[in-house]
C-alpha cells in the first residue's frame, strides 16, 4: 500500500483538497492522508470576490474553492512516514522527505493561480521533484472572466496533472506562444486594491452580461467562406475576402467541415436552433459561387451534436460528430450521402471528449480530442488514441493526457500537410472558448510521445470582426472559418444594434 500525504495550509483547506485525496485513493493501492501547515490562509478580499461572483452569476457554493475547517485532532493530520508527500502549501523543503512540490509561476499553487487570474493571464503549473520538473501544464477555464469559476476549473486540471505524474505519463511541456514573453508571479496582483478593482469589474460585467443575454441570443456563431486556397496563416495573417453563410437569426451555424464527393463540394455544419437548445448536423452544397441554398438537417440525436468530422475512406463517406453529452466518440456511415447516416460503431466509450480529429500516419490511425477529466475546462487536456483502422479498436496513448494547455490542446479542424510538415489547427482558449485560432506543427507523434510547436496565432480582425475565431477547414477550392455574431432576439432591435457589430466585446459575455 503506497502512503501519500498532501501537505496543505490548514487555514486554506478547500473542498478541492478532499476531492484530490479521494481521487488519488480511488486509484487503488494508495492510502492518502493530510499534513497541515500553519499558514495565513486566503485573504478576505479573495473570499469576498468569490461570494460576489457566486451571487451575481449563480455559481455553486459547494465547488472546489469552498473553504473547510479541519479539526486539530483529525486523524488525517497525524504525522507519519509516507512514500510520497505532495506539497500544496509551498513550504520550505525538508531534505529527509520524498516530496513533490506543486507550484504555479514559481510560487505557491493557490497564490500563483489567483495572481494570474486577477492579472488576466494564463498561469503555468509545475509538479517538481527532487531533480526538477516532472510535469508541466498551462491549465485553463471555460469562464476566464470569473475568478472563482476559473480557479476551480484550474484546480481540477491540476489534479489531472498530478495523476499523470503519478502514472509516469506526465503531459509534455506546453509549447511557447510566438511573440509572448514568459509570465512570472507578480505579488502586487494580490494587493487588496487589485481585488477591489476586480470586484468592480465583476459587477460591471454582470450587468453587461444580463443586458446582452436579454437583448441577444448567446452565444451566436457564424461561418465565413472564401474561394481559393491561400495557405491560411502561412504568413501569420488571416487574410481578407470572407463572406458569411447566412442564417435567420434564430439559429446559428458553426464548425464548418467541407468535403468533396464525386466532384461536388458539400459543407457540413453544426446547426444550433436557439429554441431547441442543442445542435444537429446539417449540410449545404457549394457551387462555384458559393452556397446553393440553406443548410438542411441530416443527423439528429437526443443530445447535442457538433464538429461534424466528415471524411472518405474505402469508397464510402464517414462522420465522427462531437457527442460529448452522450459520453462517447461515435462513428457514422453514410447510407445515402449526404442526407442519410447510420451509427456504425462506438470508438471510445465513457469519455467526455470534444472535437475528435483523425489522421493516418505511418500506417496507423491517430485520433485527437480534448477530454474533460474529472471536471474543469473542456478545452485544455489533449488525449490521443491509436488504431490499425479508423473503425478501431482504439487504444489510449500511454502518456494521456499528452498535453495540458488551454492555448493549444483542443482541435480546431482537420490536420493537414504543408511543406512536408503535419499541422494541427488548434483553439487558443486563453481569452475564452474559441477566442483565437493557432496553427501548430506536429514535431512528434508516435507511441512514445507527442510534441508540437506553435507557428501562428490568428485572431479576429478587421477582415473577420467579432470576438471569436474558432475553426478552419478547406476543400473543393474553398476555405472556411467561424466566429461570433450578434443575433438580437427581436427584429426591431437589429438596426439599433448594428453599430456594435464587430465590437461585441462591449456587451458579450466573457
Amino acid at each position: 500500500m503506497m502512503k501519500i500525504d498532501l501537505r496543505v495550509d490548514r487555514a486554506s483547506l478547500r473542498r478541492w483538497h478532499l476531492e484530490l485525496a479521494e481521487r488519488l485513493a480511488n486509484r487503488g493501492g494508495c492510502e492518502v492522508g493530510f499534513r497541515f501547515e500553519e499558514g495565513a490562509g486566503a485573504s478576505l478580499a479573495t473570499e469576498t470576490l468569490f461570494q460576489i461572483e457566486t451571487l451575481m452569476f449563480g455559481l455553486s457554493r459547494g465547488g472546489g474553492s469552498q473553504r473547510l475547517k479541519p479539526q486539530r485532532d483529525d486523524a488525517a493530520t497525524t504525522q507519519r512516514d509516507a512514500y510520497l508527500v505532495i506539497d500544496l502549501a509551498h513550504t520550505p523543503a525538508r531534505t529527509t522527505e520524498r516530496v513533490w512540490r506543486v507550484e504555479c509561476d514559481g510560487t505557491g499553487l493557490e497564490a500563483g493561480l489567483l495572481a494570474a487570474l486577477v492579472a488576466g493571464r494564463s498561469p503555468t503549473v509545475r509538479v517538481l521533484g527532487p531533480t526538477g520538473p516532472i510535469a508541466v501544464a498551462r491549465p485553463g477555464s471555460d469562464a476566464p472572466g470569473l475568478v472563482k469559476a476559473a480557479f476551480e476549473d484550474m484546480l481540477a486540471r491540476v489534479a489531472t496533472l498530478i495523476e499523470a505524474a503519478m502514472d509516469g505519463a506526465a503531459a509534455s511541456t506546453p509549447p511557447p506562444i510566438p511573440g509572448e514573453p514568459a509570465q512570472a508571479f507578480d505579488p502586487a496582483a494580490l494587493a487588496p486594491r487589485r481585488w477591489i478593482a476586480r470586484a468592480a469589474r465583476t459587477v460591471k460585467q454582470g450587468a453587461m452580461r444580463a443586458a446582452y443575454t436579454t437583448l441577444c441570443h448567446a452565444p451566436h456563431w457564424r461561418i465565413g467562406w472564401r474561394r481559393g486556397v491561400s495557405g491560411l496563416g502561412a504568413d501569420g495573417r488571416l487574410g481578407a475576402g470572407w463572406s458569411d453563410l447566412p442564417d435567420d437569426g434564430q439559429r446559428f451555424y458553426a464548425d464548418p467541415f467541407p468535403v468533396v464527393w464525386r466532384g461536388r463540394t458539400f459543407l457540413f455544419v453544426e446547426d444550433f436552433a436557439h429554441s431547441l437548445g442543442k445542435g444537429v448536423i446539417s449540410v449545404v452544397e457549394f457551387g462555384p459561387q458559393g452556397p446553393l441554398g440553406a443548410p438542411q438537417p441530416v443527423l439528429e440525436r437526443p443530445g447535442h451534436l457538433s464538429y461534424p468530422n466528415v471524411f472518405e475512406r474505402d469508397g464510402e463517406m464517414w462522420m465522427i460528430p462531437e457527442s460529448g453529452s452522450a459520453g462517447t466518440i461515435d462513428l457514422y456511415r453514410a447510407l445515402d450521402f449526404p442526407h442519410s447516416w447510420a451509427p456504425e460503431a462506438t470508438l471510445v466509450a465513457d469519455v467526455v471528449a470534444s472535437d475528435a480529429t483523425l489522421i493516418e500516419k505511418g500506417g496507423r490511425w491517430w485520433m485527437f480530442a480534448s477530454v474533460r477529466d474529472g471536471g474543469g475546462a473542456y478545452s485544455d487536456a489533449l488525449w490521443l488514441w491509436s488504431a490499425p483502422d479508423f473503425r478501431g479498436p482504439w487504444a489510449p496513448h500511454r502518456a494521456n493526457p499528452v498535453l495540458i494547455d488551454i492555448a493549444t490542446a483542443r482541435p480546431a479542424g482537420r490536420m493537414f500537410e504543408r511543406d512536408g510538415a503535419l499541422y494541427r489547427p488548434v483553439q487558443d482558449c486563453r481569452a475564452g472558448y474559441g477566442a483565437a485560432l493557432a496553427l501548430a506543427r506536429v514535431d512528434r507523434l508516435d507511441e512514445g510521445g507527442f510534441a508540437q510547436s506553435v507557428e501562428a496565432i490568428l485572431r479576429p480582425c478587421a477582415n473577420w470582426p467579432g470576438r471569436r475565431l474558432h475553426t478552419f477547414n478547406a476543400a473543393g477550392g474553398f476555405e472556411f472559418i467561424d466566429g461570433s455574431a450578434l443575433a438580437p432576439r427581436w427584429a426591431a432591435l437589429r438596426r439599433p444594434l448594428e453599430f456594435v457589430r464587430g465590437r461585441e466585446t462591449r456587451l458579450a459575455p466573457a
